[in-house]
């Protein structure tokens, strides 16, 4: 069940999107303060899913406690807000708001923009998990990489950490010196037989199940993906 952080100083309207939320299969904490939503989120952060933030708050201001979560994360924010200029919207969404809501507002709305913004957090983390290229398809989650449906076989963690990074930038040359760190999480010591003897070796993976290159030597760079 996700959780959900209320941060309104109004009573009525705390527990109106409390009972409006509860009934909608989301888990709430209430707060009532800028001083109290900042205490929650100190200790509580990473179990909330999302946050709906009144800006006119006793203790910490909302822009208070709005600059504190992006200072710390991406935790997604909706701003409750009576402000309705275009000017005051723009403030509030450059101000680190992934969204607003002006009030008085209508319950319907305030889901509806609740279930855009999770969902928006649950692409980018599949986004964050999955990477492909061509036919080829790494999944972080289940430690494997392959192409065309076809699994590469017993994939090493170096190597599954080399196709990580060239997945990630498909277009970019990485040196040796850059693979290295990247795959060994140590510095690289100007040695490259280790480097090039797993690249050779996903090499040898890849054509056990198809023909085509995915990796290519950029003679005296490095590497990158094949075009």
């Amino acid at each position: 069940m996700q959780k959900i952080l209320i941060v309104e100083d109004d009573t009525n309207i705390n527990h109106l999107l409390l009972e409006a939320l509860s009934k909608a299969g989301y888990s709430c904490d209430q707060a009532f303060s800028g001083t109290e939503a900042k205490l929650l989120l100190n200790t509580q952060e990473h179990s909330y899913a999302l946050v709906l933030l009144d800006l006119m708050l006793p203790g910490a201001t909302g822009e208070e406690v709005l600059k504190e979560i992006r200072n710390k994360g991406k935790l997604p924010v909706i701003v409750l807000t009576a402000k309705d200029s275009l000017d005051e919207k723009v403030e509030v969404l450059t101000g680190g708001a992934d969204d607003y809501i002006t009030k008085p507002f209508e319950i319907r709305e305030v889901l509806a923009r609740i279930s855009v913004q999770l969902r928006h957090m649950e692409d980018k983390k599949t986004a964050e998990h999955f990477f492909s290229y061509k036919e080829m398809r790494l999944d972080k989650d289940a430690f494997q990489v392959s192409i065309d449906g076809k699994a590469l076989s017993q994939i090493t963690k170096q190597e599954f950490a080399i196709l990580e990074l060239l997945l990630r930038n498909p277009k970019q040359v990485f040196s040796k010196e850059d693979i290295f760190e990247y795959a060994w999480d140590e510095p690289y010591m100007g040695e490259t037989k280790t480097l090039d003897v797993h690249i050779s070796n996903i090499r040898k993976k890849i054509r056990e199940v198809t023909s085509d290159e995915y990796i290519e030597t950029v003679w005296g760079i490095g590497y990158r993906l094949h075009a």
